[in-house]
Parts: C-alpha cells; structure tokens; sequence
C-alpha cells in the first residue's frame, strides 16, 4: 500500500533530515546569542574599529570555508558523513566558553575561528548527507526544511539574547556563558539521533582521490561563480547590528535585529525550498538578488530604525529565497560520490569571497560611512542578477 500511494504523493522527508534540522536549530540558538551581541561587545567592551569586525567575522568565515573542502573530501574519502559532522558540532560548542572568557580582541578571533573551523568541518558532510538519504523529488523541501529549522534557532537565539541581557543587567559575558547549554543539546542530538550516510552509491571507488574532482561536471562550476558572485553582494548581519545601533537601537534591544531578520528568513526557507523543486531557479535566485538590492538601498538611504528595520526585513527574504536553493543546486550538478567534495568547494569560494566582502564593508564604513558600504553592496547585487541572466542553469 505505501508504494501505491508514493505514486499520487511525493514521498516525506527522511528522518535523518529532521534530526540535522534540530541539531542545526540547537547550534544557531547558541551561536546566534553570541553573535547578537558580538560587533557590539568588540566595539563597545573591547574598543575595536569596525574595520576590525568586519575583519574578524570575514577571516572566521574564510576559515570555515576552506575546512569544508577538507571535511567534504575526507566524508567521501571514507564514504561516512557523522564522524565529522559530530566532530564539528563538538568543537562549536567547546569555542562558547571562550568569548565569555575574551579580554582583548585576539581572544574572540580565536573563539570565532575554533567556531567556524567547526562550522566547516560539519557543514559540507551535513549538506551532502542531506542529498545522501533524500529522493531528488524533494531534495528543494529537505534542504528547505533543514534551513528552516536552522534559522528558527538564529530567530530564537536574539530573542533568548534579550531576555537574559535583561535578566543579567547587560553583563554580555554571563549572556555568552548561557549559549553553552544549546550548544550542548546539539551535540547530544548528533549522537542519538543522525543516522549516517546510506551505502555508496553502486560504482563508487572508495577511497576516491584528489584528482577525481576534476570529474565535476561545467555546470557546477557555474554554480560556484554564481554563489561566488551572490557573496560579494552580501557581507555579514554583524553589519546590520552596527547599523541599527549608529540609528539609535539600545544596547539591550541589539539582538532584535537577528529577531527580524531570521524570523523572516526562517518562515521563508521552506516555501522557497519547496518552489525550488518545481520552479527555473534563475527565477528565484532574481526574486532574491531584487530583494538585497532593494535591502541595501534602504539601509543605504532610509533615515532612521523603520527604515533599517524594513531593509533588514528585506535582507531575510533575499536570505530565505537563495540560501537553501544555492545547497539544491550543487547537489543537483554534483557527481554522487563526490558530493560532499563539491559542498566542500562551493563552500571555500563562498567563503574567500565572503572575507573580501566583509574586508571591504569594514574599511568603506570606517572611511566612508555606512552609506557608502551598502551602496556597494547593492552594485555588487545588481552586478550578480546580470550575471545571473546570462550564465544561470534553467533546471
């Protein structure tokens, strides 16, 4: 009877993926009552430059890229994704202490890279592990789902950020220490709930070699030089929290701008994820770019928090409209075995460029203002939809 039904309905989204999505969702929650607080703490606790910030967030973002090409590789090398996924998760939450623990700047760039070298050594094995147990029909749903449940946590870390900076009077080291318990839960959710990759797929050599990348096929790497391009156009949220609070947003309400805007993208991830599996990407992916266009302008040139409130707003939905279909597609135009290499890839580049992206909106701020830094994000942006129109996959 259930194969009779499979034939009328399309199948439901694997049980694994539910698991990673309340993993994710516990990882974000910690991390995001962090990161709320963080470019105001550099800033503010530590006296860094913005220049600095954007520094700090741009080489910890870097650093998790280019693990992910090790950690990708090695999942497909040893053909099991869990191990390392645990291993990231793990060293995630071991950085949380460390931020509490801070006294100079130095001191949060080593948290924020012990951090993201987790983030990267779970992430490419987490997303090929999706496309590992998930049927292609609904690959956009899973990976929608996955993002979803992942940035409710993001949503609901600023909002916990909130209450306990109230409940601590604005002390932000016993706000961090706090972030310690989500961390852990995620952890403990890898252990007992993630089920690991199913059996290579029938032909597959393991272990595979480095030269067997080059076995990618062309459209891929337009994928890369599309998320490359996408990248450029968008520089860290820690940017949008120094924005809201040069308009005026007390220090205790600062986490309400990851509220905002993860609250718009997490009720955004799955509808897009589900449109993804029946509509031409190029089109969402253009939804998405007009949508951080209009973003930047807004907190380029609106005066005040409404204004910097509705540009954030538009930033979640540029967020929830291509984040989740950028995973689709490279594992779409991936070689099946060697999925967890070309997350590891398209991660590296994303994340080179994401450093040159925050670099540059750091120094543009400090020298320029922050109208200068969103207007150049906005070229980028368009500079991104031309490209899309000329070079984007149509499936």
């Amino acid at each position: 009877m259930p194969e009779a039904r499979g034939s009328t309905r399309s199948p439901n989204v694997p049980r694994t993926v539910w698991a990673l999505g309340l993993v994710s969702f516990f990882m974000d929650l910690s991390s995001e009552i962090v990161h709320a607080l963080l470019p105001l703490f550099l800033t503010s606790t530590l006296g860094a430059s913005v220049a600095l910030v954007g520094l700090i967030d741009g080489v910890a973002e870097s650093a998790a890229a280019t693990s992910k090409v090790f950690s990708g590789y090695l999942s497909d090398r040893i053909g099991r994704r869990k191990p390392l996924i645990l291993l990231g998760y793990g060293l995630g939450a071991l950085s949380k202490p460390f931020f509490a623990l801070a006294t100079t700047a130095s001191v949060v760039l080593g948290a924020r890279f012990a951090d993201r070298i987790g983030k990267g050594l779970r992430g490419a094995p987490r997303d090929a592990l999706v496309a590992d147990v998930t049927p292609v029909e609904i690959r956009g749903r899973a990976y929608g789902l996955r993002q979803a449940l992942d940035t409710a946590g993001a949503f609901a870390g600023p909002l916990i950020a909130i209450a306990l900076m109230a409940l601590f009077a604005n002390n932000m080291r016993a706000v961090f220490w706090a972030a310690l318990i989500p961390a852990t839960l995620a952890v403990l959710c890898v252990l007992f709930g993630v089920e690991d990759r199913a059996a290579p797929v029938k032909g597959t050599r393991i272990p595979i070699r480095v030269r067997d990348v080059s076995r990618l096929p062309r459209t891929f790497w337009v994928i890369v030089i599309i998320g490359v391009a996408f990248t450029l156009a968008r520089f860290s949220e820690a940017f949008l929290i120094l924005k809201a609070s040069a308009e005026g947003l007390p220090l205790t309400w600062a986490p309400l701008v990851l509220v905002v805007m993860n609250a718009i993208y997490s009720v955004g991830a799955y509808p897009a994820g589900a449109a993804a599996d029946r509509t031409k990407p190029q089109v969402l992916l253009l939804w998405g770019l007009g949508a951080l266009i209009a973003a930047d302008v807004m907190l380029a040139f609106a005066p005040g928090l409404v204004g910097t409130f509705v540009g954030i707003a538009l930033w979640g939905v540029h967020m929830s409209l291509t984040q989740g279909l950028l995973a689709k597609l490279v594992a779409d135009h991936a070689t099946p075995e060697l999925r967890g290499s070309a997350f590891g890839l398209f991660n590296l580049t994303t994340g080179l460029a994401l450093l040159i992206a925050n670099v540059t909106a750091g120094v543009l701020w400090d020298q320029f203002g922050p109208e200068a830094a969103f207007t150049v994000g906005a070229v980028f942006a368009a500079l991104s939809a031309a490209l899309l129109l000329v070079g984007a996959p149509r499936r």
